[in-house]
């Protein structure tokens, strides 16, 4: 039986493609750039680890900020100094690790400014009642 569907020689083996060698460089090339990355292979699943930032390290001084709200309370600052301390806790149960920083240093700040002025008006105080004015 024969094929009627073959037509060429029957040689055998059959002979080399005569290109020239850059071509098949390319050709090579070509087929690599076509080639699906391992990224784009779904035939092994892949296990993905999250690994979330660690906001240990960040410092809401909800304690401090407790304290100057209950006993000095400056202007206030006693509570906005809390505000933004429960923003620090907020933002790190978001895992915001910057947004959690900004926040702690500006509550350390009204922390600082809350207490240094509470203490600058009873010492001001202390001194006042210690030595009164003689005339008014």
């Amino acid at each position: 039986m024969e094929n009627k569907g073959f037509k060429g020689d029957t040689t055998w083996p059959p002979t080399q493609c005569k290109h020239p060698p850059e071509k098949e460089k390319e050709r090579e090339k070509e087929k690599k750039k076509k080639m699906p990355t391992m990224a784009t292979k779904t035939t092994n699943p892949a296990t993905v680890i999250e690994i979330s930032p660690d906001t240990t390290e960040v410092n809401d001084y909800y304690l401090w900020s407790i304290f100057n709200f209950v006993y000095l309370n400056f202007c206030c600052l006693g509570f906005i100094a809390l505000a933004y301390s429960l923003k620090v806790r907020d933002k790190k149960l978001l895992n915001d690790v910057k947004g959690a920083i900004e926040d702690a240093k500006t509550a350390r700040l009204f922390n600082i400014t809350s207490s240094a002025m509470a203490t600058l008006c009873f010492i001001i105080i202390f001194i006042y009642l210690q030595y009164p004015p003689a005339d008014y």
